[in-house]
């Protein structure tokens, strides 16, 4: 078998040369923090630019062997002053395929430890300007995108440091397991042993949640004041959070970036992703254990033939957090939900065809959305914006119908009638390969370091730092106080079934009452689309 520590996968995000981003923050540093006591031992960052760096704490075991599929168990102590200094491992990732112009976009997203993936991936880190301090800054944890099978907390493009000095936040981001080792569901297939170790990626999640709640003091941050937020696949991880009972007053505020999920997946449709991996293994229903034996290399191997994700398995996410209505387990946490404006345009730039679509395409692409409407939609979409080509006008509604998970988590929240949900779209236009306002755009804004970013934003004007400003500082509102208004952005109210404001991320910001209306009123009546969680 292979040591754990050095085990690679053919990870999508790894290796090419090609997908190094063009910067990289400098790595020297003025000074070793402060020693940090925290209640499994003692550790010590660096100080970089004023801000307090600590990467690759351990918030839990390490999850191989017999622990393998197994909710997440507390870290064993260690004596001394422990270096955190460097990224830690991060999961196995799939080898779910990328185009090379999307890895590109994406370089600064991956996984930037020099230690490779590992089961023992259970790790965080944090940034912040003060330790020992006494202070009570909010925090702000960071649960990555990448779908549930791809990604780390510690990229290069989830950077703390801007968050830490310009908003004055205390910064965490998480690994988690991820595929098949975080949401294989073994609930029915795997024996007795497995009956209540559903969704453990989530509970890996968790399992962070209580180490800030723990922890976080010492750091400077309010354990009592924490905003969890993710985009894509993170974004789906925090609407799961939203309905978990383990979850429930570990976090105050929430953010769901570009993945808003209204449902876990059938128990069901779980069954037989596992009865089919456990086929391929040659393994018999009821004998789970035997996958912990098996060599990570053969297990990932098999694990890439099914999928997996969050499931409704009656007990960690005991119904669908948001369909048909909203879950009580969170009506009093504050929620910001939001999507880019053409969201899948990154998706499509390795095609032969991108940005090439002629009326005959355009009325096809709506027709597969919006039936008969769709003409109808395609001239109210004309005369708003008429100087689009019908690829732009296609990906406008087409990215307006998918965002109906988005509307609908506000809505059915709303109905509730407790705390409030704040409804964005991020709209500003990148030059980079002409993606307009693609998938992840919001991120460099959001984490205040878009001076680090410019392979997805491109060079940095005034009116970007200005957008970077109203963002972030949202955010870090939001974190702060449960809602995010703030001096740089115009007045933000909260969605309502009556007036449904949203907050346009643009230069400049403006809010729009009901600007989908067109496309929203006619999707009512039919699925809503499922939108990247990638």
């Amino acid at each position: 078998m292979m040591e754990r520590r050095s085990f690679l996968t053919s990870a999508a995000f790894a290796g090419a040369g090609l997908l190094m981003p063009k910067w990289t923050r400098a790595a020297t540093s003025d000074a070793f923090t402060p020693t940090v006591t925290t209640n499994t031992g003692k550790v010590r960052g660096r100080v970089v630019d004023g801000v307090h760096i600590f990467k690759g704490i351990p918030y839990a075991a390490p999850t191989d062997g017999a622990n393998r599929f197994m909710p997440p168990k507390p870290p064993e102590p260690w004596t001394g002053i422990r270096d955190a200094f460097e990224y830690g491992h991060y999961a196995p990732q799939s080898n779910r395929a990328r185009g090379e112009k999307q890895l590109e976009f994406f370089g600064i997203l991956r996984p930037a430890s020099t230690l490779g993936p590992s089961e023992d991936c259970l790790n965080l880190n944090v940034w912040t300007k003060g330790v020992n301090d006494g202070a009570k800054r909010p925090v702000m944890v960071w649960f990555h995108g990448g779908g549930y099978d791809q990604g780390s907390g510690g990229a290069l493009g989830y950077d703390g440091a801007g968050l830490a000095k310009h908003q004055d936040v205390v910064m965490v981001s998480v690994n988690h397991r991820l595929n098949i080792l975080g949401y294989l569901f073994l609930g029915d297939s795997g024996g007795p042993e497995f009956a209540n170790t559903a969704n453990v990626g989530q509970l890996d999640l968790v399992a962070s949640l209580q180490w800030v709640r723990d922890n976080i003091a010492a750091f400077g941050g309010d354990p009592n004041n924490v905003l969890i937020f993710g985009q894509s696949g993170g974004g789906g991880k925090v609407s799961m959070l939203l309905g978990m009972p383990a979850a429930q007053g570990l976090f105050h505020r929430a953010v769901i970036e570009s993945g808003a999920s209204l449902r876990a997946g059938a128990r069901e449709a779980a069954n037989k992703s596992a009865d089919s991996l456990l086929k391929a293994l040659g393994i018999s229903a009821g004998r789970g254990r035997e996958l912990q034996q098996i060599p990570l290399d053969k297990l990932m191997a098999a694990g890439n033939t099914v999928r997996v994700g969050p499931v409704t398995d009656g007990h960690v996410i005991p119904a669908n957090p948001f369909d048909p209505v909203a879950t009580p387990i969170s009506e009093n946490v504050p929620v910001i939900v939001g999507y880019t404006r053409t969201e899948r345009t990154v998706y499509e730039i390795d095609t032969p065809t991108y940005g090439q679509l002629d009326e005959a395409g355009l009325k096809q692409r709506a027709a597969a959305l919006l039936g008969d409407s769709a003409e109808a939609v395609i001239e109210i979409y004309r005369k708003r914006y008429p100087k689009a080509t019908p690829y732009e006008l296609a990906t406008d509604i087409s990215t307006d119908a998918t965002a109906m998970s988005s509307i609908r988590l506000a809505e059915r929240r709303a109905a509730l009638g407790k705390a409030p949900t704040y409804h964005y779209v991020f709209a500003w236009e990148t030059p980079v390969m002409h993606l307009r306002a693609p998938h992840t755009m919001e991120i460099p804004f959001v984490f205040n370091h878009i001076e680090i970013s410019e392979t997805m934003t491109g060079p940095v004007t005034p009116a970007m730092r200005t957008l970077e400003a109203a963002s972030a500082g949202a955010w870090a509102a939001m974190a702060r106080r449960g809602e995010p208004n703030h001096k740089g952005l115009p007045n933000w109210p909260a969605y309502t079934a009556d007036r449904r404001a949203v907050m346009i991320f643009d230069t400049p910001c403006r809010v729009e009452n009901d600007p989908t209306a067109d496309v929203r009123k006619i999707m009512e009546t039919r699925p809503a689309p499922a939108g990247p969680l990638s």
